[in-house]
């Protein structure tokens, strides 16, 4: 039993059997069984591509099957693992049958579930808010919102059984600050991270971690088609439009995808296992100016 100082309460210990907290391995996560939506997109294949790294077996989940096999097939050539261990699951997370289809398979493939990357998501208009059209902003909320609710929902039911488990939500800068002609994206961020502070009170001793990432602007298509949106909406060049996003970064940069991806290994591994409720900013400085 861990030692209790005098005049503390004695808290539950951790769930292993030793009552510490779990050794940090070189395959951070080995033979964690993981999940991960949006997973063909610029953040979602990095953080595939370290999962993998680190030992763990990676169900794809995401629109196109031919991207989800692609990815499929580079992570089993990187790591000289079977093609088996990374399970392509096609599926739109915004659908509850197919958010129930999808988490099912992932079961019976690995016999369970222990981390969730809920990760998909997509940016919407870059429109003042009087023009913003509203079958736009109803699509942005479905798939932000409801996607990230249904697949949340989905993981939590899937790890109480094992009283253990991590999830990560891909929140956003946005969800720390408004940000103008973005309204439903930065909407639909806030409510992640609503969702996120919610499910680590609720399930704070079930064993199940639930914390969100907030990167800034990354080198991605997301980033691509919002510069493009911005340079057309404001008469001026792509470039232009991505220097004003740089701006207020005082790393002056953009962050890469594989550096949202280390953030997002660490939240899922034993290493993080005091950590839930958070909200990690990965921006390069941008939430301490």
């Amino acid at each position: 039993m861990p030692t209790v100082r005098a005049g503390f309460p004695a808290f539950p210990a951790p769930l292993d059997a030793g009552g510490t907290v779990p050794a940090v391995n070189p395959g951070r996560l080995d033979g964690k069984r993981t999940l991960i939506t949006g997973a063909a997109g610029g953040i979602g294949r990095a953080t595939a591509a370290a999962f993998a790294r680190e030992g763990a077996l990676v169900a794809l989940v995401g629109l196109d099957e031919r991207e989800l096999s692609e990815l499929r097939d580079e992570l089993a050539a990187q790591t000289g693992r079977d093609a088996r261990d990374f399970p392509v699951l096609p599926g739109d997370v915004s659908e509850s049958d197919d958010v129930e289809r999808y988490f099912a398979e992932a079961a019976e493939r690995f016999g369970g579930l222990d981390v969730l990357f809920n990760n998909a998501g997509i940016e919407g208009l870059v429109q003042p808010i009087q023009d913003y059209d509203d079958g736009a902003f109803e699509r942005v909320m479905r798939v932000n919102v409801r996607g990230a609710w249904l697949n949340l929902k989905r993981a939590i039911r899937a790890m109480i059984p094992s009283r253990g488990g991590s999830i990560v939500n891909t929140a956003s800068g946005g969800a720390l600050r408004g940000l103008p002609y973005m309204s439903a994206y930065v909407a639909s961020k806030h409510a992640v991270l609503g969702m996120t502070r919610s499910a680590a009170v609720e399930l704070g001793g079930s064993g199940i971690r639930v914390n969100a990432v907030c990167p800034g602007p990354v080198r991605t298509r997301m980033m691509e088609s919002l510069a493009e949106q911005r340079a057309e909406l404001k008469q001026t060049t792509v470039e232009e439009s991505h220097r004003a996003f740089a701006a207020p970064i005082p790393m002056a940069r953009y962050a890469e995808a594989d550096e949202v991806a280390e953030t997002v290994t660490f939240l899922a591994s034993d290493a993080a296992a005091f950590v839930t409720g958070t909200a990690i900013p990965i921006d390069g400085g941008r939430s301490a100016v």
